[in-house]
């Protein structure tokens, strides 16, 4: 069975993660005050909702409590950050996470039940850092304290070569769990196709092997 994931508002960061999680094949509700953008995203996921994200009543409506996970994207908007966590939670949803734009709200959104919470500022800022630290990193994601995903192209020296023998989680602790080669992205992957510098890798390691990975 899929996981099902519900992300709380469509600002740049909403759109993007419900986007990968769906092409990824997971079941999405996505939710956001703003009819219009809604609509425009509607293809985007399972289900698009409008809603009132400030208040308890209309973030009910939107059956949180079949949802696996509940993401918080409204770093901006501390009231509504509030709201959704604390309904999500009352639900019984198993994972709350959301962002925040300070210390001060970290801790509110910990205190009111959110399983997880990220600074927006500071995580941007850590990941940008690591992506000039290599120029074969696409993006950066925190997955916890040790582990994250990271979407690069291959190395230079693995041009040419497939994963069957360049053996890269026994060699380098990675784990690639789905390559985009132009036709999207896709977690079937034949490990005997050779890679090329322009596919991109999804991979999850340890920070301290992406840190090795310059």
């Amino acid at each position: 069975m899929n996981k099902s994931f519900a992300i709380l508002g469509m600002g740049k960061f909403g759109q993007r993660l419900a986007t990968d999680l769906y092409d990824a094949g997971a079941d999405v509700l996505i939710a956001d005050e703003d009819e219009d953008l809604i609509d425009q995203l509607a293809d985007r996921a399972t289900y698009a909702m409008t809603a009132d994200l400030s208040d308890p009543e209309s973030i009910a409506q939107l059956g949180l409590s079949n949802m696996d996970v509940v993401v918080v994207c409204m770093a901006r908007h501390i009231e509504a950050s509030i709201m959704c966590a604390m309904v999500a939670k009352e639900a019984g949803v198993p994972k709350v996470i959301a962002k925040a734009s300070s210390k001060r709200m970290k801790d509110v959104l910990l205190k009111v039940g959110a399983d997880e919470v990220s600074l927006f500022e500071e995580e941007a800022a850590s990941r940008t850092a690591r992506k000039l630290l290599s120029s074969d990193f696409i993006d950066f994601f925190d997955l916890s304290d040790n582990l994250c995903i990271v979407n690069m192209h291959p190395k230079n020296e693995w041009v040419g070569e497939n994963l069957m023998n360049l053996r890269l989680r026994e060699k380098h602790g990675i784990n690639v769990v789905a390559i985009n080669d132009g036709n999207g992205l896709s977690a079937i992957i034949n490990p005997t196709e050779p890679l090329t510098k322009e596919m991109d890798l999804l991979c999850v390691l340890s920070k301290k092997d992406a840190a090795k990975l310059k």
